[in-house]
């Protein structure tokens, strides 16, 4: 419950970061008219401003709110710190982290904002009517799968901004792309159950069974109070009732090995870290690690929970029943 609890947390509520920003501006307001109190006005103000953005992230003016007031007050390092949140959020794109060396702040800083929802608007419609308006929506397209494969989508609320990006590609007609990007979001942050469920819904469209049931499989994971898993299986056993072929069955230990080996091998490509390298023991030891052990060990040690979670799920399909507790870890450690 508590992680569920805290994944809440960073999805967006509009309704309450609309009211959050709407009493902001109105100390703000207060501030101008009142110069006795105008650092308690602004300093509630700047507090409901935190909180707009806390509670949705999504709404561009919600960004602009709390950059306004940072302008008022003069706060060069606290602009320069909503920016480099805002480029966190958009995927820590180098090339925008880059734009905020040496430059001054208060005399630049609100261009920069500017410029970045320009560029990359945090609306997905709005994200996908820039796609659309440009000469080749297939290029603009494959330029986007480009930075993709190289941003770090590891923040919570980069991934619910580019998993939404996602659904208006997949809404397009253009599902071989959404798989391909869908993944790579799921290698940075694996326990994005919602994205897991978006897969394996498409791949029950399309009949891919065996890729159905392990995005599923992921799901009921992560969350065992649901059964997406189990309640797609029923599907399958109803779809079958009367067919005289045989009746599906769960995947191969094989199967969903290769599944996992598969996004634990996209894991590392993505990695920041070093946490595959070989842990010695040493060579007077009576008891040999279980080397499955050891490098699950250094990856979590090395903050590369992405990774362990994958080969710890590898390691259950195949058996490994005390890889459980490793999944687990590695869950917690996404909620941290």
């Amino acid at each position: 419950m508590s992680g569920d609890n805290a994944a809440l947390l960073q999805h967006p509520r509009r309704n309450l970061g609309t009211r959050y920003r709407t009493q902001a501006q109105k100390f703000a307001r207060l501030a101008a008219k009142d110069d006795t109190r105008f650092q308690e006005n602004m300093a509630w103000a700047e507090q409901n401003a935190r909180q707009a953005l806390l509670h949705d992230f999504t709404d561009e003016e919600n960004w602009r709110c709390l950059a306004d007031l940072k302008l008022i007050l003069s706060d060069s390092d606290g602009l320069a710190a909503l920016l480099e949140d805002l480029f966190v959020v958009l995927g820590r794109d180098a090339d925008q982290v880059d734009q905020l060396k040496g430059i001054d702040f208060l005399l630049v800083g609100g261009e920069l904002l500017e410029a970045a929802f320009m560029a990359d608007p945090l609306a997905p419609d709005a994200w996908w009517l820039l796609m659309d308006e440009k000469e080749s929506t297939d290029g603009a397209l494959e330029d986007f799968a480009e930075r993709c494969r190289r941003l770090d989508f590891s923040d919570q609320r980069a991934n619910i901004i580019y998993g939404r990006r996602l659904e208006r590609i997949r809404s397009s007609g253009r599902e071989d792309r959404f798989i391909e990007l869908a993944r790579h979001l799921l290698a940075h942050r694996p326990n994005n159950h919602e994205l897991w469920m978006e897969m394996g819904r498409l791949f029950e469209r399309r009949g891919e069974s065996d890729e159905a049931w392990s995005c599923y499989d992921h799901v009921q994971s992560l969350r065992p109070h649901t059964q997406p898993r189990d309640e797609y299986l029923v599907r399958l056993k109803q779809a079958m009732d009367g067919d005289k072929t045989s009746p599906w069955t769960r995947p191969s230990v094989e199967k969903r090995s290769e599944f996992l080996t598969q996004m634990q091998s996209l894991t590392q490509r993505i990695s920041t870290t070093v946490a595959t390298a070989p842990v010695m023991e040493p060579e007077d030891s009576e008891v040999q690690k279980d080397p499955d052990l050891v490098r699950l060990e250094a990856l979590m040690d090395a903050g590369d929970a992405s990774e362990a979670f994958f080969f710890a799920r590898r390691l259950v399909a195949q058996g490994e029943v005390w890889a459980e507790a490793w999944v687990e870890k590695a869950k917690l450690a996404f909620e941290a």
